[in-house]
């Protein structure tokens, strides 16, 4: 296999929209990427992170000197949370409303605050309600360089953004050419502490991103092909991390898989499973983002397999064997995908987080009303109508039979 050859301690630079620095050791880089900013004449920048992963995964040793060492001042907003908050990127503009660009650190909820946070400094008087209830159209932000701490969400290779409206149980998505990250710094030598939860949420989040890209209406020949590679490699690395969190080669390729499958729905975009996962956060913040993905998907899977059968036999194949594609599989398909989520360490549904029959009517009404989620379910393979939405929820609530 040609992964033996590869030398995970090499860097590389992969050329997305926006130049990625992967591999162990990569957060080296933030030294050229700060002589980068100093050419540019940015000396003043905006940090934004969560409350202690920056320190604790050692990436904060090397960054602080990066810009110390020449001369970048720095304001540090540490106070993101999962699920970041409209309220907590104002906070965080508000600290630093001179910056010239944005430095985000962590997983996805961090740096999605960050690139919201790199419009509001180019759009100064807006809100962050304001971007995320699509009053505005940005097309400029500043620099953004994202340093990414887990291997799940792919933000640091895409265009997107979510943030949370806590006083309208909104979780809007935006999706704009300006944020996508300028540099963005993929070690996964700063993953080895990731707890096993972690390491399991953020990666069936990569594992949703390429169902749903390889299945959407936009779908194309690339998103399939990544979203192949994508559950692969996944199948085969996820065991390995949980096992040995510290085993570098494990995270590399699970970072790997993670970028790719960003870069998958940058392309094929998302529909049914984000779309009504985030009123399932938007009702509970605290509710991890992975999780609630992976309640949902089986259901999912199951709602549009008689639509895209042949590639969902195909993509599946390494967490679900021997389906061949016949529409009538559906089940089979979902309940193998329930078990594989099950044997993997996820086997929640959504009663087991609190939700019950009674709240059916409130999350199909969210799906419809949050700003910009009818545009992932106008994408939907099926027909994505509030019936549709409501028996992917309902189915959702027990384990299948």
């Amino acid at each position: 296999m040609f992964k033996n050859s590869i030398n995970i301690h090499e860097v590389s630079e992969f050329r997305l929209r926006n130049t990625v620095y992967f591999g162990c050791g990569a957060i080296q880089k933030i030294n050229d990427i700060a002589e980068q900013l100093v050419a540019r004449n940015i000396k003043n920048v905006l940090i934004v992170s969560g409350r202690g992963a920056y320190k604790a995964t050692g990436a904060w040793d090397v960054i602080k000197p990066a810009l110390d060492s020449r001369g970048i001042a720095f304001t540090l907003f540490d106070k993101v949370t999962p699920n970041p908050t409209t309220a907590q990127i104002d906070e965080a503009v508000a600290a630093a409303p001179n910056a010239k660009a944005v430095i985000a650190i962590g997983g996805g909820s961090p740096i999605d605050a960050g690139k919201s946070a790199a419009i509001l400094l180019a759009y100064p008087g807006n809100t962050a309600q304001d971007l995320y209830e699509m009053k505005f159209t940005p097309v400029n932000a500043v620099p953004i360089v994202a340093v990414n701490l887990t291997h799940g969400t792919g933000t640091e290779a895409d265009r997107f953004a979510v943030a949370t409206i806590l006083e309208k149980e909104y979780k809007p998505a935006i999706a704009y050419d300006c944020i996508y990250p300028t540099w963005s710094i993929d070690d996964p030598a700063l993953m080895t502490g990731l707890s096993p939860k972690q390491t399991r949420f953020v990666s069936i989040d990569a594992v949703n991103h390429c169902i749903e890209a390889a299945t959407s209406k936009v779908a194309s020949a690339l998103s399939v092909t990544l979203a192949r590679e994508v559950l692969a490699l996944v199948a085969q690395y996820l065991p390995i991390a949980e096992k040995d969190p510290a085993d570098l080669e494990a995270r590399y390729y699970l970072l790997y898989a993670s970028m790719l499958a960003g870069v998958c729905f940058d392309n094929g975009l998302l529909h049914y499973t984000h779309a009504l996962e985030h009123p399932l956060s938007g009702v509970k913040p605290e509710l991890a983002h992975g999780l609630g993905l992976a309640m949902l998907v089986p259901a999912v899977v199951k709602e549009i397999y008689s639509a895209k059968a042949i590639v969902l036999a195909d993509i599946l194949a390494p967490i679900v064997p021997g389906l061949t594609g016949d529409p009538a599989e559906a089940d089979t398909a979902a309940k193998g995908l329930e078990n594989w989520l099950a044997a993997s360490g996820v086997p929640q549904k959504l009663t087991d987080e609190g939700y019950t029959e009674a709240d059916l009517d409130k999350l199909v009404n969210l799906a419809f009303t949050t700003p910009s989620l009818g545009g992932l379910l106008s994408i939907a393979p099926t027909t994505a109508d509030e019936a549709a939405v409501k028996r992917i929820y309902a189915n959702s609530l027990y384990k299948m039979a």
